[in-house]
């Protein structure tokens, strides 16, 4: 692999924006029962707290609220019942003005809050999961999103990883270079790729190699 990566300071931003436009009618399109559902990949929250956690982590960076500890587990569960009584249509309102104002902030973290941006939209899919919607862990986002990750995993010096995905035509490059390390190799779909960086159960066969699944996760 080649050192050639330069962060893309409003990828972040658009990434948002897109998902902003795909996601809100879905959610607005929804009763307020709904919003209860179970939410597998976050054991313990419903869509509705998954939502509340998105849209509080917006609001402290579109309000520059950055005290300690911030997104620490603590903090995501005062956020969430700070919202306990909230209406559904208010949290995706709250949602969608973060996801809107955000941008800008997030472009000028260098490059601190990428991933904030990128855990934003793979919680997206994780409602989308929960409900049965199409396309979780992609749809048009995705386009946005690989390039993101390739970036937030080359910025942690992450370990190195060629991937030959299915339904995209260029190998994704991730990581940094490793070295003596030769880079691992996974070959299957982008969806299931980003499952895997950010600790999800695959649901499509894939292949891996030169690395375990638990060394590509990215969210902790």
């Amino acid at each position: 692999m080649t050192d050639t990566w330069v962060r893309d300071p409003e990828l972040p931003g658009r990434l948002l924006t897109v998902e902003r436009d795909a996601l809100v009618p879905v959610l607005r399109a929804r009763g307020e029962a709904d919003f209860a559902a179970p939410v597998r990949a976050c054991p313990g929250w419903s869509v509705r707290d998954v939502l509340a956690h998105c849209s509080a982590a917006l609001t402290r960076v579109t309000e520059g609220r950055f005290e300690e500890g911030v997104f620490s587990p603590e903090a995501n569960e005062r956020d969430i019942a700070e919202r306990a009584e909230w209406p559904a249509g208010r949290i995706v309102d709250e949602l969608e003005r973060g996801m809107t104002e955000s941008g800008p902030v997030l472009a000028k973290s260098g490059g601190v809050l990428d991933a904030l941006a990128l855990g934003e939209w793979v919680h997206a899919g994780d409602v989308r999961e929960a409900w049965g919607e199409p396309e979780a862990y992609a749809g048009p986002g995705l386009a946005y999103a690989l390039p993101l990750l390739a970036a937030v995993t080359r910025a942690r010096g992450h370990l190195a990883l060629q991937a030959d995905l299915d339904d995209v035509d260029d190998p994704l490059r991730l990581g940094a270079d490793a070295g003596d390390r030769t880079p691992a190799r996974f070959i299957g779909d982008a969806a299931t790729l980003v499952r895997l960086y950010s600790g999800r159960r695959p649901a499509a066969p894939y292949e891996l190699a030169g690395a375990e699944e638990g060394e590509l996760k990215i969210f902790r």
